[in-house]
């Protein structure tokens, strides 16, 4: 299955709305990198919380859900294999970065992407 229902993605934005302000409250402190143990323990930027939901979610919104089957694919590497809603990340703006990581997770999940069926990249 390579077709990707960018309506049912947008519908889910949508539905979601708010976690678009939240993404736009980000000032990209840091504060998250220092409560994330992934983070903390490679020091990948890539596993910095506000990098991880910016570049997934944060792209969802901005392309109203119109991304390619690559693209959700490339993303599932950092909503699973760099993150595990541990819910110990702490941001000070106070968007919960967690459900947003889980939300991205939904969002490919309907669109039949998981972690085990996207390419791994070690």
């Amino acid at each position: 299955m390579n077709n990707i229902d960018a309506d049912l993605i947008n519908e889910m934005l949508n539905e979601k709305h708010y976690m678009k302000e939240m993404l736009e409250a980000c000032v990209s402190c840091g504060m998250c990198a220092e409560s994330c143990f992934y983070y903390k323990n490679t020091g990948e930027r890539s596993a910095i919380p506000s990098y991880k939901v910016k570049k997934t979610v944060g792209r969802l919104f901005r392309k109203k859900g119109r991304v390619s089957r690559s693209e959700l694919e490339s993303m599932a590497d950092l909503l699973w294999g760099h993150c595990a809603v541990c819910r110990q990340c702490y941001c000070p703006m106070g968007i919960d970065l967690s459900a947003m990581m889980s939300f991205g997770r939904a969002i490919l999940r309907s669109q039949n992407i998981d972690r085990w069926s996207a390419p791994y990249e070690e």
